[in-house]
């Protein structure tokens, strides 16, 4: 790991920083103006619900926490940090996720503990294990620094025990919270305690009455039966809200940021936390990640971005960069907003090496990177991934890799795979753009009225250009042609729009001049050609 947020320059400058890092981890030294009794490490947690499948939402806690873990190292020197990567996996399955096989199968069990319930991929112990290897295993790919705890498996081993035993004793104290929250009918049954069926094995929601709040033992009605029943080493799980609470106690919990949909949960959480005798954590509320419609990433209906999907068609950093921005302000995510993040990930690690500390820690990259824990990438494409994603949109959804490197290596004498092992991951996101989302719309039109006449002066000063042109001279001969009066465009908007329409078939693209040097000016001149013809 290089601790690329630990340089002795960014220390001082990182004290007034405005960078939504900072101003999250000032809160931990606030909490410990002296850091963390007996020199304990500040301990950051994020929660992960395995009754869907993770997607960019859940990968997202994990990101921007650590964002903040690395500022809070920043700030202190290096001071003791740890990172808890929370599954409650033994959460009863309330409803059937919508995209995963063999739903009439899940649905048989409904209401059991999610590591009770047969995983209906086949390739794990149960569906939470399913689900927990699949978000390890995205976290493992990013870098993650972080210890992964089973609710589970705490609870069953004993490890939550005296903290069970400590609810138990302050029942009515977390009734007093809730109660006044909820709906009379819901308000009726409503116990802090969920106790799992020792008939059925389904997490139960009925009202119990605690029995022996030191010996864990509790009373409830099951299958028309009442009986005493331990909670404890996995007799029971808490509802939810007091579970957090419980959680953020028995832990030791400092921070922990979650979505705006839970403000009042947290709000809840928190007071049930200080009757426990603990602390609610700080944190960060942010806003939701929506989909194309403007809907809320939802997993169990898998309307949201996957992890894969972006990683197909974009680089793990634009990624990183994207989920880094504005985290008070939703935004869409969707397949259609990664070629941006890609440029602009690639714009501002562009701008880094001349910025003065201050500034470095207000760029997105740093915390990118410091987050992964690894050095700041000192290469510089020659090319902008929206002008290779035009390179191969026009070359073709047939055009082999090596064939757009021939291009990239006129255009950039010596390119290849092994000098920029980058740009070269980029192509094949951009072959799997082009393929998926840009080929089936591509639809050239013929040129009309005046751009008939731009076009064929167009071809003859490409014609008449040196082998030495640069794509700054290519792109003033647009720019000439499509101020003359003679050929009615009302604003070079207007032209460059025709040339997008009729040369790539598309209402948008690059800039001319570098997508000419780049594609080559005989093969722009076939292009204006088929357009005449």
């Amino acid at each position: 790991m290089t601790d690329l947020h630990l340089h002795p320059s960014l220390r001082e400058p990182a004290q007034s920083s405005k960078a939504w890092p900072f101003e999250e981890a000032r809160k931990l030294v606030k909490r410990y103006p002296q850091g963390k009794p007996g020199g304990a490490p500040v301990l950051l947690e994020t929660g992960y619900g395995p009754s869907g499948l993770p997607h960019i939402g859940t990968f997202n806690e994990v990101l921007r926490t650590t964002m903040v873990r690395r500022a809070y190292e920043t700030l202190t020197g290096g001071a003791a940090t740890r990172l808890v990567a929370f599954s409650d996996d033994m959460d009863g399955l309330r409803k059937v996720p919508d995209n995963v096989p063999n739903g009439d199968m899940l649905r048989e069990y409904l209401g059991k503990p999610l590591t009770a319930i047969p995983d209906p991929f086949g390739t794990h112990e149960s569906f939470a294990h399913h689900n927990n290897a699949l978000l390890r295993e995205f976290l493992d790919r990013f870098g993650f620094d972080y210890e992964f705890v089973s609710s589970t498996e705490r609870y069953r081993s004993g490890a939550f025990d005296d903290a069970l035993r400590n609810v138990l004793r302050h029942n009515q104290d977390i009734l007093d919270i809730m109660l006044p929250t909820l709906r009379a009918e819901r308000a009726a049954t409503y116990s802090p305690i969920l106790p799992v069926s020792p008939k059925s094995g389904i997490v139960l929601q009925v009202p119990v009455t605690v029995v022996d709040a030191e010996a864990g033992l509790v009373s409830f009605e099951d299958a028309g039966q009442t009986i005493t029943h331990s909670i404890l080493g996995g007799g029971a799980k808490l509802q939810w809200k007091v579970d957090w609470a419980m959680r953020w106690v028995a832990l030791g919990v400092d921070y922990e940021m979650y979505g705006k949909d839970l403000t009042d949960s947290g709000v809840q959480s928190g007071k049930i936390a200080r009757a426990l005798g603990g602390q609610k954590p700080e944190g960060l509320i942010y806003e939701m990640f929506l989909d194309e419609k403007g809907e809320k990433i939802s997993k169990s209906k898998g309307n949201g971005l996957s992890l894969e999907q972006w990683l197909d068609y974009g680089s793990e950093e634009s990624l990183a960069f994207y989920i880094y921005r504005e985290p008070k302000a939703a935004k869409q995510l969707h397949i259609g907003v990664i070629p941006k993040a890609v440029d602009e990930y690639l714009q501002m690690r562009g701008t880094y090496p001349a910025q003065e500390p201050d500034k470095r820690l207000g760029n997105p990259v740093h915390h990118v990177h410091a987050a992964r824990g690894e050095a700041m990438p000192a290469t510089e494409l020659p090319v902008t991934f929206g002008l290779l994603l035009n390179l191969v949109a026009v070359m073709g959804a047939d055009a082999s890799k090596a064939q757009i490197w021939r291009y990239l290596g006129q255009y950039v004498p010596g390119a290849d795979a092994a000098t920029y092992p980058e740009l070269d991951r980029l192509i094949d996101n951009a072959m799997a753009y082009t393929r998926d989302y840009v080929a089936p719309t591509l639809n050239r039109r013929k040129p009309v009225g005046g751009e008939v006449s731009a076009l064929a002066d167009l071809d003859a000063k490409l014609a008449a250009l040196p082998a030495d042109a640069t794509p700054d001279d290519i792109q003033n001969i647009v720019y000439e042609i499509g101020k003359n009066e003679a050929y009615g465009f009302e604003n070079l908007r207007d032209w460059f729009k025709a040339l997008y329409e009729t040369l790539l078939g598309s209402s948008a693209g690059p800039r001319m001049g570098s997508f000419i040097a780049l594609f080559g000016v005989d093969n722009t001149r076939r292009l204006i050609a088929e357009a005449l013809a």
